[in-house]
């Protein structure tokens, strides 16, 4: 049979949180704060990280305003610029595809409808699908500004598809499964030790899709 597969972009096709949490602990680590544990300060960063929007850009935006928030000190200009510099290292960061990722693409390809799909700063994500090499695999790539329940329905609607055979695979249990489920959709899980906590929810199974979780992106093979 042949399914419809979307297929998350970001800790699914190529690293990329690990990068924002290297950049997260140098901020931590410049911060210097008394009292204030890494995870406290964290948490303060999700929380503005959430109202400003995804990206390399809104991420650095964050980091300041986290800064301007906590810093025990007088802001500086160098203080903003060596902040600045976090972000500029991640948009600059050689792009890193998964392991088993192509080789995977290039099977599933001939039996399936592949379309990308992430969400985040469009032309960020743009930029990024241009340098992976990986878009020829797929039939669309598209990028939406938040994976919610009506970003799938909207999307199932517009490429006419069927909820039965439409597969969401990805590695963040809010966005790519519990939202998909959410819009009746079949789902693949792929966890990765780097995802970004504020995805962390409890996998809910209940709903007509089916539901897989896999070890790797390369075991999409043995089911598709």
């Amino acid at each position: 049979m042949s399914y419809t597969l979307f297929i998350d972009a970001d800790d699914t096709l190529w690293e990329n949180n690990i990068y924002f949490e290297q950049a997260t602990s140098s901020f931590i680590r410049f911060l210097n704060h008394s009292s204030l544990q890494p995870a406290e300060i964290q948490a303060v960063i999700n929380e503005v990280e959430l109202k400003t929007g995804y990206g390399f850009a809104n991420f650095t935006r964050s980091l300041i305003a986290v800064y301007k928030q906590l810093a025990e000190r007088e802001v500086s200009e160098a203080d903003i610029e060596q902040i600045r510099d976090f972000g500029q290292q991640l948009s600059s960061h050689p792009l890193e595809i998964m392991p088993g990722v192509e080789e995977t693409l290039v099977d599933l390809t001939h039996r399936h409808q592949l379309i990308l799909l992430t969400k985040g700063h469009a032309e960020e994500q743009q930029l990024k699908i241009e340098r992976s090499g990986l878009a020829g695999y797929f039939e669309h790539a598209i990028v939406v500004p938040e994976k919610d329940p009506a970003a799938y329905i909207q999307l199932v609607q517009e490429l006419e598809l069927q909820t039965a055979s439409t597969w969401m695979v990805g590695n963040s249990p809010r966005s790519d499964i519990n939202s998909a489920r959410a819009a009746n959709l079949n789902t693949v899980y792929i966890p990765h030790p780097h995802t970004w906590s504020v995805e962390f929810q409890a996998i809910e199974t209940s709903g007509p899709g089916k539901h897989l979780t896999l070890k790797s992106f390369s075991e999409l093979r043995q089911h598709f």
